[in-house]
């Protein structure tokens, strides 16, 4: 199923609801499928991070079938590309990124999140961010926590790319503290 080509009568349509229908369709993608579609994001990742070579690079483990791009940050890394993961440390403040390599110990969150066990405290000046949907204009649409808005509203706002299928392509009205990703990645 195309979210993108979904007959929609307005631009209304409530996001929570939008968002269970955009979860069911990407976990609906045959493992292969899905599979390729990483390794075709992956390589996409890799080759920005090439032209871009930001210092640190905020990442995410997969979780809900995310795209996986632990393929391309174990390349990444033998380039010398430093990582750090997102951690959330109160429900209503921007995230927190712990340094982070392929290989560190990761335990779950109360979210059911991978993060680093231990680690530095560091700012990456670009982001890894998956999106549960976007629209042509690149807007996000995440989980409905909140937390990438915050992160990205504060000062200074780090390079945001988006990462996800683009069958998660669709509409949505933008409400006034969404921030548009600089880049979408997509297979």
């Amino acid at each position: 199923m195309n979210i993108a080509t979904k007959a929609m009568p307005d631009n209304t349509v409530q996001k929570a609801d939008l968002r269970r229908e955009l979860l069911a369709c990407r976990q609906a993608i045959d493992a292969e499928v899905r599979r390729s579609r990483d390794q075709l994001i992956a390589g996409q990742v890799v080759a920005w991070w090439m032209q871009e070579r930001p210092s640190c690079l905020g990442v995410y483990m997969p979780m809900r079938a995310e795209p996986d791009l632990q393929a391309a940050y174990a390349e990444l890394s033998a380039l010398g590309a430093k990582f750090a993961l997102p951690i959330v440390t109160a429900k209503d403040a921007p995230l927190t990124f712990i340094a982070w390599a392929p290989g560190d110990a990761l335990t779950k969150d109360a979210f059911g999140v991978l993060v680093p066990v231990s680690g530095e405290v560091v700012q990456p000046d670009a982001l890894l961010i998956p999106c549960v949907g976007f629209d042509a204009n690149r807007y996000r649409l995440g989980y409905g926590g909140g937390f990438y808005d915050r992160t990205l509203a504060a000062k200074p706002r780090p390079v945001a790319v988006g990462i996800a299928y683009a069958c998660m392509r669709t509409r949505f009205e933008a409400d006034p503290y969404d921030v548009p990703m600089d880049r979408m990645i997509t297979d």
